[in-house]
């Protein structure tokens, strides 16, 4: 998986992802999104564009990171991944209604 993260203006970080979201790579996740809370930075955009698999340990990263920016006054923010899988994933865990999704970084920036 690749990681990068890059601060947009109103001190939002949009963090993309690229590869699979899985057991494997959501501790390198899980820590890089703590690097940024931990730093105050807790309004996160992930980009999930580009990911093709999501599993439980790749949700439970994500969710870690939502609650620890809320508790800081932010909030995490994804872009719907672009395989319907992955995607499908967030649906069957209602997990799209937990997160506010959409399909691109700027709209996510934008709405801030």
């Amino acid at each position: 998986m690749d990681i990068t993260s890059h601060t947009h203006n109103l001190d939002v970080v949009v963090v993309t992802l690229t590869g699979r979201l899985d057991a494997f790579e959501a501790k390198d996740v899980r820590a890089m999104l703590t690097e940024h809370v931990e730093a105050g930075r807790c309004r996160l955009v992930i980009d999930l564009s580009a990911v093709s698999f999501v599993d439980s340990a790749g949700l439970a990263a994500l969710v870690q990171a939502m609650k620890r920016c809320r508790q800081a006054g932010g909030d995490v923010r994804l872009v719907r991944p672009g395989n319907s899988d992955a995607n499908r994933v967030f649906e069957l865990t209602k997990f799209d209604r937990v997160f506010q999704m959409r399909d691109s970084a700027t709209e996510l920036v934008d709405g801030w």
